[in-house]
C-alpha cells in the first residue's frame, strides 16, 4: 500500500463550500494530530480505543507509521487537521479484510466530511485488492450506522455489551461489513 499512498492527494469540496485536502499522515503531522484529539469531548474520549489525550500514543502512531499495516488518511483545511480516518489491514488469514475507523473535529461533523473520507478509504482498499471492509459502530449512533449503510456497508450483527467504556459501562456494537470483491461466478 505504501507505493499507492505516499503521493496520494485528493481535494474535496463539502456541500457548504469548504475545501479540504485528503492525504496520508506523515511524520510532520504529530502536533496537528495531537491538536485534533485535544479538542475531543469527554464523550468522544469514552468511545475511543486509545487514550488519545496522551501525546505518547500519538507519537507512537507517527513514529511507527507503516502504510502496509495501517493507512491513516487526514483531512486538512488551512493547515488544520480536522479528520483522521484509518484503514487497518488484517494479517494472516484476515489479510483480505480491512477495518475502518474515523474521528472528526466536532465542527466538521454532519457536513459530509466523514462520508468523503470513507469513500476514499473504500477506493484505496479496492486498489489494494482487499475483499472486505469492516466497521464497528455503537448501536446508540444510528446516524453513523445509516451513513455507513449509505455507502454500501451492511449490518451483520449486534454484539451486546461488547465495548467497555473507561468507567466500566458497556455499549452494544453494530458490526457492518462491505464486500469489495464479487464472489466467483457473480456478474
Amino acid at each position: 500500500m505504501a507505493t499507492v499512498i505516499e503521493t496520494y492527494r485528493h481535494l474535496v469540496t463539502l456541500a457548504d463550500g469548504a475545501r479540504l485536502l485528503l492525504r496520508p499522515l506523515t511524520a510532520d503531522d504529530r502536533d496537528g494530530l495531537i491538536e485534533l484529539y485535544a479538542s475531543a469531548s469527554p464523550e468522544d474520549l469514552r468511545s475511543l480505543r486509545h487514550d488519545v489525550t496522551d501525546p505518547e500514543v500519538i507519537r507512537t502512531w507517527v513514529d511507527e507509521l507503516d502504510y502496509n499495516r495501517v493507512l491513516p488518511l487526514l483531512a486538512v483545511i488551512n493547515g488544520r487537521i480536522v479528520g483522521n480516518a484509518t484503514l487497518h489491514r488484517g494479517e494472516g488469514p484476515y489479510r483480505h479484510i480491512g477495518e475502518v475507523r474515523i474521528f472528526l473535529a466536532k465542527d466538521f461533523r454532519g457536513r459530509g466530511l466523514g462520508t468523503e473520507m470513507l469513500k476514499t478509504l473504500i477506493e484505496l482498499a479496492r486498489k489494494e485488492g482487499l475483499h472486505w471492509l469492516r466497521a464497528e459502530v455503537f448501536a446508540s449512533q444510528p446516524k453513523v450506522i445509516r451513513a455507513f449503510e449509505g455507502l454500501g456497508f451492511e449490518r451483520r450483527c449486534v454484539l451486546e455489551d461488547y465495548f467497555m467504556l473507561p468507567d466500566g459501562q458497556t455499549e452494544d456494537v453494530v458490526v457492518l461489513l462491505m464486500r469489495l470483491l464479487r464472489r466467483v461466478g457473480e456478474f
